[in-house]
């Protein structure tokens, strides 16, 4: 890649690159203040994502030893028959989400009350394992959004922190230099202009 742009040393090329430079040099600055807000947004999200990570495993742990005990006092076959008929448990809507520019869906979900089902051959310990199920499914699909918008986040970060990398490494200085190239060879010019007319003027 050449060390500046290949355009001719003319004055009107000169205020042209300073225009196009303080363009850049804005859009940095805004691209910069954006990385910023997704980095932060970033460390936010992560934060949030690990709690709920230990929540959502702690209600799978909770769920599973419920069902365990269902299990030993009703059989998988009774737990199998109950579940074909069994009520809904949760109420869930998915969303489109938008922060920083960056896509991704919400989660809406609610636990529903418990409906009754059928009584004959069916053990308390039942109703404990449908709420801990519900509870562990609404933790589930909230760490689901997280850990999406998590993973969004951090790659329009990546994509933010290269533009901004591009920018200030290799094209703002390459306009930098070519600006220095041109104010040089004008003033070279100035010079050489000055020099002609001396000249003319003491031959004349």
């Amino acid at each position: 890649m050449q060390d500046r742009l290949n355009i001719p040393p003319t004055k009107s090329s000169l205020l042209d690159l300073k225009r196009r430079l303080e363009f850049l040099n804005e859009g940095y600055r805004l691209l910069e203040r954006k990385r910023e807000l997704l980095t932060r947004l970033v460390y936010e999200k992560l934060a949030e994502y690990r709690q709920m990570s230990r929540s959502t495993r702690a209600a799978m742990t909770t769920a599973y030893r419920w069902l365990s005990i269902t299990q030993m006092r009703m059989g998988s076959h009774r737990i199998q028959q109950l579940a074909i008929g069994m009520p809904q448990a949760v109420e869930a809507n998915v969303l489109p989400r938008q922060n920083m520019s960056v896509q991704y869906p919400s989660v809406e979900i609610k636990k529903l009350p418990l409906l009754p089902v059928g009584i004959l051959a069916t053990d308390a310990s039942l109703d404990e394992t449908r709420s801990t199920f519900a509870d562990m499914i609404v933790r589930a699909a909230q760490l689901a959004e997280v850990e999406t918008a998590l993973w969004r986040l951090l790659e329009e970060q990546r994509k933010t922190q290269k533009r901004v990398n591009a920018l200030r490494y290799n094209v703002i200085p390459r306009y930098e230099r070519t600006i220095s190239y041109v104010e040089s060879a004008l003033e070279e010019e100035e010079r050489n202009t000055l020099f002609q007319l001396k000249v003319l003027g003491e031959r004349s």
